[in-house]
């Protein structure tokens, strides 16, 4: 008997954000740039998911379209987290999507920015409680000293201000604030780039035990390959406001397939004692493409060592290669080194 496939929590179908550029004293628009181009994406319930890619290549603005932070400028985003059909949620009003904020949430990137430094933490954590619909105090008093523990934080610091605490501390309040109304699907932006190593590990370490608690859903937004190696189930690898490249993440270390992909794990710092892996190093050079004046065909072409006339003229769709999909001409014929690869 055939088993029934589950839908995803989320589906994202032609999903673009588009900026205007104006110039001139009448404002006239003369472009655009296109932050997000056309990006098609499940995330199943129960996963980590996490998105890649250097700066500017429009990771933030996807997860800031996902929770509808942003406006999409086109497509849809299907949520399936309410028992019901799948509901579009990309171009509703702000009270259509009220019943929708506590289901979904964020956690952003700078934890000395994201705090209020005026509100005490119980203040912090208790407005998402307020806002929907927790009015006694007595009771948000009890939910935050409730979720202050869960995320290992005393009770009693509710009463401090954020200048009280360090830079993991304060991540620990902003992933309490997003967890109060518990929610199922999380975005984390960046939150563990401000921190140092080791208070890194403290906060991934902490995100798996709450995921696993509070079954929780992650996109997991972040330049840092060894991070994302360590929580993702999955990979989703973005160039110029699309994805290149949609892999499990065993396999996508272990044997990537987009020259781009290649030279983000390239650069992923592992012990070589022979240094055979420092010569065969694919490195990036030059600047990602402008999402303003994207480049013809490919836009990885002006930075892959193995472009060709066709990579200039024609733009590679997503499609399937090897239980993956891949936006690039030639991916099952390159020999792409992951970064498991014995040395040569």
């Amino acid at each position: 008997m055939t088993m029934p496939v589950e839908t995803p929590l989320m589906q994202a179908r032609d999903l673009k954000v588009h900026f205007p550029i104006k110039r001139g004293v009448l404002k006239r628009t003369v472009g655009h740039v296109r932050a997000v181009d056309g990006i098609s994406l499940d995330i199943r319930a129960g996963e980590t998911l996490s998105v890649v890619g250097e700066s500017g290549c429009g990771k933030t603005t996807l997860g800031q379209a996902l929770v509808r932070v942003l406006e999409p400028t086109q497509g849809s985003i299907l949520y399936a987290g309410k028992g019901k059909a799948p509901a579009d949620i990309a171009h509703l009003t702000e009270t259509e999507l009220r019943p929708y904020r506590s289901d979904i949430r964020m956690i952003f990137q700078d934890p000395f920015a994201s705090l209020n430094p005026r509100r005490r933490v119980i203040d912090i954590v208790g407005e998402s409680l307020r806002n929907f619909g927790v009015t006694d105090e007595r009771e948000v008093e009890t939910r935050v000293g409730e979720i202050l523990r869960k995320v290992g934080l005393r009770p009693e610091y509710m009463a401090r201000y954020p200048y009280a605490f360090s830079g993991g501390e304060r991540q620990r309040i902003g992933i309490a604030r997003a967890l109060a109304v518990h929610p199922r699907l999380v975005v984390a932006d960046e939150c563990v780039s401000a921190l140092d190593v080791s208070i890194q590990a403290q906060t991934l370490n902490l995100m798996q035990d709450l995921q696993e608690e509070f079954d929780l859903t992650y996109v997991f937004i972040s330049h840092d390959l060894s991070v994302v190696e360590y929580i993702s189930d999955r990979v989703a690898v973005m160039y110029a406001g699309r994805i290149v490249e949609l892999s499990e993440s065993e396999e996508l270390f272990a044997r990537p397939r987009h020259p781009y992909t290649a030279a983000l794990l390239a650069a992923v710092p592992r012990p070589d004692p022979r240094g055979a892996r420092e010569r065969r190093r694919l490195r990036l050079t030059g600047e990602v493409a402008d999402p303003a004046n994207r480049p013809t065909g490919c836009a990885f072409h002006p930075r892959c060592p193995f472009a060709t006339d066709r990579c200039r003229a024609e733009d590679p769709q997503l499609r399937a290669v090897d239980g993956r999909t891949v936006a690039c001409h030639y991916a099952e014929s390159l020999d792409l080194k992951g970064v498991n690869a014995d040395a040569a």
